[in-house]
């Protein structure tokens, strides 16, 4: 008998063990088990949800050129307030999608929302160019480098397909915008997060959001646009970058929003170094491995109940890196994440053949709603930047894991 509950004891004990660890190894992904699972992600859903992203982006531009910036789309009203960052944000989205796909309707957009915040800027007297943004008491260092960002994404792709005079144009304005954000760096080689609108005059401390957003600026300027005499700077902001928005902050608190704000921008922006090709840049691409890992088991981005598409900006990257390393593990970890987290958002788009059943209770046609992503799976307001920023994700995910 003694035996009997001796082996019975093992093999339940035996039992539970492997539950645990079947939990664990499933909860520190998502509550996936106990939830809906999404349907898996194909690039056909990922096709469709871009496109439906992009004609949200283009029927919520205005015909000034800046965008709705909130949309109920239950109640069919805009939501009133605004945001400078997240306006230049959604121009720089349309860019991206340009870059992806350059089609005259998306390239129109992107003209219209650049001559919005051309109208909208002004010199400063060493000749940097900042945004005036309409209504704003103060400047954000950010919305010059999301602009920035987009003249970028733009010229990289549209050099065939504009006027050499108009190409010419643009390339003086990032450069312009340029030289605003390497005025703007504090002693610390970070990034001042406000300046005056009279003089654009850089003042206050360093926010990570606008740090990483600088640095990406200064890294695909050197990669893409030939301004190798960026590198040195490059290499120093990096670095205080890292030491301030990661290693510093993770000290203090290890979920810290720090580093969740420096996240998404410092993957990109060393994702882009490491695969610079220059001398000694190797240990970026660590960085951006490391930051994925930390998203995911320390931030657990997929428990989130909001919007989470900048994750997946970060993400996409160390899975490239994992697969161009050939860390097997980590790929496979990545991998699932995305098809699990992206999935799931895309159910929060309004159209998608995949939507979820809130989305699937309210059928419209609204081309102010159609194509445009909630920030919540049962709330209606769709933010502009929440879609932009989804879109992106879409993009890299086709190019690098839906192929």
């Amino acid at each position: 008998m003694k035996t009997r509950r001796t082996t019975f004891l093992l093999i339940g004990g035996a039992a539970v063990i492997a539950v645990i660890s079947f939990l664990h190894y499933y909860l520190i992904f998502d509550l996936s088990i106990i939830l809906p699972r999404s349907t898996p992600l194909t690039r056909e859903i990922l096709d469709q949800s871009l496109a439906l992203g992009t004609q949200f982006m283009l029927n919520n531009q205005k015909p000034e050129g800046s965008f709705n910036y909130q949309y109920d789309w239950i109640q069919k009203k805009q939501i009133e307030g605004d945001n400078q960052v997240r306006q230049a944000g959604a121009m720089w989205g349309i860019a991206l999608i340009y870059h992806d796909q350059p089609t005259p309707q998306v390239g129109m957009a992107v003209e219209k929302a650049m001559a919005f915040f051309e109208k909208h800027s002004e010199l400063t007297p060493a000749g940097a160019r900042y945004i005036a943004y309409p209504n704003a008491s103060t400047g954000k260092t950010g919305t010059v480098a999301l602009c920035a960002l987009a003249y970028i994404d733009y010229l990289r792709a549209a050099e065939r397909n504009i006027s050499e005079e108009r190409f010419l144009h643009h390339r003086r304005r990032l450069d312009e915008f340029l030289q605003f954000l390497l005025d703007a760096r504090t002693e610390e080689n970070l990034w001042h997060r406000n300046y005056r609108i009279s003089d654009g005059q850089p003042f206050g401390k360093n926010m990570p959001y606008f740090d990483g957003e600088s640095l990406l600026v200064l890294v695909k300027s050197a990669k893409y646009m030939g301004r190798s005499d960026l590198k040195q700077v490059i290499f120093d902001t990096a670095e205080a970058g890292y030491r301030r928005n990661i290693r510093d902050a993770l000290q203090e608190d290890r979920d810290s929003w720090i580093t969740k704000g420096y996240y998404q921008w410092s993957s990109m922006a060393f994702f882009e170094l490491a695969t610079s090709g220059w001398q000694d840049t190797e240990k970026y691409g660590d960085y951006v491995l490391e930051l994925a890992d930390w998203m995911i088991d320390v931030h657990k981005t997929l428990r989130r109940t909001r919007n989470t598409g900048y994750a997946y900006e970060g993400i996409i990257h160390a899975y490239e890196l994992a697969v161009q390393r050939k860390e097997t593990e980590r790929v496979r970890k990545y991998a699932r994440v995305i098809d699990i987290g992206l999935g799931k958002l895309t159910s929060w788009q309004v159209g998608s053949p995949t939507a979820n059943r809130f989305i699937r209770r309210h059928p419209t046609g609204d081309p102010l709603a159609v194509g445009g992503v909630q920030d919540h799976r049962k709330k209606a307001p769709l933010r502009i930047d929440a879609t932009q920023h989804q879109m992106h994700a879409v993009i890299l995910a086709r190019r690098y894991v839906y192929k």
